[in-house]
């Protein structure tokens, strides 16, 4: 039988370079982090942001528990006692409860009217084609860019001629008028990343147009309605100029009417707790409503921005 055996290799020949294919390559060295510095620069800067922000927010709510003397004799330090009696005092002597009860009635009604009647107009818009369908969407986002200052006084003599001045129920369609663009802008851009192939599912099982946008179209819109809501609640909230023009009754007054009532009587009584103890009031609506939806107004802006 034969066997066949492995030649051995050839022996290299003289002067022919040999190669080393065992040995691996050496690794290069390891270089530093990029970015580090920048890291560093922005966290702090985000650091000095954050106790610029908070800390005149725990100021105010340290000083509504103190009394006027320690508000002066030692404005920084913790209140010996919680007085309690500064909150009662602005709630009932300064009419607060009063104004906190209209600006919840008026705030209320201009938020779910806004959210109604601009998710509805900007589904329309941003769903179907008809002609002018631009058009109206450029005219909302140039209701945008319109300066309120420069409609106080035409708006006055429309409220009044209507016989809204006065009125919650007036300054609840002032305050919807005024969400709207943005509403809109916001809400047209959202509806269209909502997928179509479920609402056209259910125009095929026949559900009609309006049942389809409350009962499917409406539901998957949760985030951004959150969103937008929130930006209006505060804007809202917040709003002076136009009740100040709007609202000149003492008993319909809003909140930010109220506050600045309330820091003129109290300037003059010296009743400083008693301002602090209002401001806080007011205050303390907003906050909570943004830190019991931080998560859904995050959610809403980045499925707003993705397709």
């Amino acid at each position: 039988m034969k066997t066949t055996e492995t030649p051995a290799p050839l022996p290299a020949e003289s002067g022919a370079p040999i190669t080393k294919t065992d040995t691996p390559p050496p690794r290069p060295p390891k270089e530093k982090k990029e970015g580090t510095v920048l890291n560093a620069f922005s966290h702090g800067i985000l650091v000095i942001w954050a106790f610029m922000v908070v800390m005149p927010l725990l100021w105010a709510v340290m000083t509504s528990f103190k009394d006027d003397r320690s508000i002066f004799s030692s404005p920084w330090s913790l209140p010996d006692t919680l007085h309690f009696d500064n909150w009662s005092r602005a709630w009932t002597q300064a009419n607060m409860s009063d104004y906190f009860l209209n600006t919840v009635l008026v705030v209320g009604g201009s938020l779910i009217g806004t959210l109604v009647l601009g998710s509805m107009a900007a589904y329309v818009l941003a769903r179907f084609d008809f002609p002018g369908n631009r058009f109206i969407y450029y005219l909302f986002i140039g209701g945008m860019s319109f300066p309120i200052m420069l409609a106080l006084v035409p708006l006055f003599y429309v409220v009044n001629n209507m016989g809204l001045l006065n009125t919650i129920h007036g300054l609840i369609l002032v305050y919807i008028a005024y969400s709207l663009p943005f509403t809109v802008f916001f809400l047209t851009a959202f509806f269209r990343t909502l997928p179509t192939s479920i609402a056209e599912a259910a125009f095929v099982d026949g559900a009609s147009h309006s049942r389809t946008f409350f009962q499917i179209m409406l539901p998957m819109a949760k985030p951004g309605l959150i969103s937008v809501g929130i930006f209006n609640f505060l804007g809202q909230w917040n709003q002076y100029m136009l009740p100040t023009v709007l609202n000149t009754d003492p008993d319909k007054r809003v909140l930010t009417q109220g506050l600045v009532q309330l820091a003129v009587s109290q300037g003059y009584k010296g009743d400083w707790s008693g301002l602090f103890a209002g401001l806080v009031m007011a205050m303390l609506p907003v906050l909570a409503a943004y830190i019991i939806f931080q998560r859904q107004v995050v959610q809403g802006l980045t499925a707003g921005a993705l397709k």
